[in-house]
């Protein structure tokens, strides 16, 4: 799948919070917001994030020109780290992939890190795939299910 990364609209938003409060794809995302139906929640994020000069978001755009998801680099400049969401109904067709090579081009700097549930062979499949070491193991609280979940952290160097 062809994908295209441009800057976030107010009317990509609705489609992104049903991307985001899809249950599947919060048990696989698993470190997600502490409530995920919080629209004013969601809404304030998007608006603060947009506003950050430090923040690449983008919204994610197929080849036939429906929203696939997000995809953003924030941080400070020694711990930058990338996030991506895919919309369910494109998983397994190459667009997340296809997002964070696009994304690894709007963002030159290196090292970029990354995390990911361990047991989200996916997400950690398309890390690898474009560059990214797993470089450690964590064990972090995940909104997404409620419990202390293992995660891999990746570092991309070049």
């Amino acid at each position: 799948m062809e994908v295209t990364l441009r800057e976030v609209r107010d009317a990509d938003l609705p489609v992104l919070f049903a991307h985001m409060n899809e249950p599947e794809g919060i048990r696989m995302a698993a470190f997600t917001a502490k409530d995920p139906s919080d629209n004013a929640h969601f809404q304030s994020h998007w608006a603060r994030i947009r506003q950050d000069p430090a923040v690449i978001a983008r919204t994610v755009v197929g080849d036939g020109g429906e929203i696939v998801g997000n995809a953003g680099v924030f941080g400070p400049p020694e711990e930058r780290e990338v996030t991506y969401w895919i919309g369910r109904q494109y998983w397994g067709r190459g667009a997340a992939t296809a997002t964070l090579r696009a994304l690894l081009d709007l963002a030159p700097e290196r090292p970029l890190h990354a995390r990911a549930a361990a047991d989200n062979v996916g997400s950690i499949r398309v890390l690898e795939k474009c560059g990214f070491v797993a470089t450690g193991n964590g064990l972090d609280f995940a909104n997404g299910r409620g419990e202390e979940v293992d995660e891999v952290l990746f570092t991309l160097l070049d």
